[in-house]
């Protein structure tokens, strides 16, 4: 391995520090983005539970905001029960939009990296290039900087390409996971907002 790392000369590092940081990220988001932990399944029917029971007060709505994603959006709409629809509405929105933007964390890093891996991979290969150019002189080439060269440009290139690919897939599976979680989100508190609403009727 640092027979390879010595082949690809010294812009293998930025890679080597970007598949590390690329891995921590996808580790931490898979752990945090699980159904269980953002969409508890019998939370909704719990909090309507309570509701129409009536024993909800703020040690209830403050636990019910820690659980979970979902749990601070169903929260939002507790506090504001004898709002207006509208207000009540609002309020879970804007509870939803909070909630959205915890579950976006790191993907930004997650994409930039995977569009960066590509092209630092170019840059190694730049450099290898200007190693096999520098190895030509007046009395021809000298074998052992050609091959370090060759070496330089080929290993980031395959390297940068190898880091890029699972990134590239991670963000877009995590991606299309948060707006699921969103919209799951966004259904069951229209559905808390009309049962509350119906009540009232």
């Amino acid at each position: 391995m640092f027979a390879i790392l010595q082949s690809a000369g010294w812009p293998i590092y930025f890679l080597l520090i970007a598949s590390i940081v690329a891995l921590a990220l996808i580790i931490e988001r898979s752990l945090s983005l699980r159904s269980r932990r953002i969409l508890p399944r019998t939370l909704l029917d719990e909090v309507i539970r309570v509701y129409h029971n009536g024993k909800f007060n703020r040690d209830v709505v403050e636990k019910l905001e820690h659980n979970s994603p979902l749990g601070r959006v169903l929260a939002a709409g507790l506090r504001n029960v004898d709002a207006p629809r509208e207000v009540m509405k609002e309020a879970i929105e804007e509870a939803g939009r909070a909630a959205a933007h915890e579950l976006e964390r790191f993907l930004t890093t997650l994409g930039t990296i995977a569009s960066l891996a590509t092209l630092m991979g170019l840059f190694g290969t730049v450099v290898g290039m200007i190693e096999i150019f520098g190895a030509q002189n007046a009395t021809g080439a000298n074998p052992a900087q050609l091959a370090h060269g060759i070496s330089v440009a080929l290993y980031n290139t395959a390297f940068g390409i190898l880091i890029a690919m699972p990134t590239i897939f991670f963000y877009r599976h995590f991606s299309a996971l948060v707006d699921g979680f969103v919209i799951e989100m966004e259904q069951q508190a229209v559905k808390f907002v009309d049962i509350v609403h119906s009540n009232r009727k």
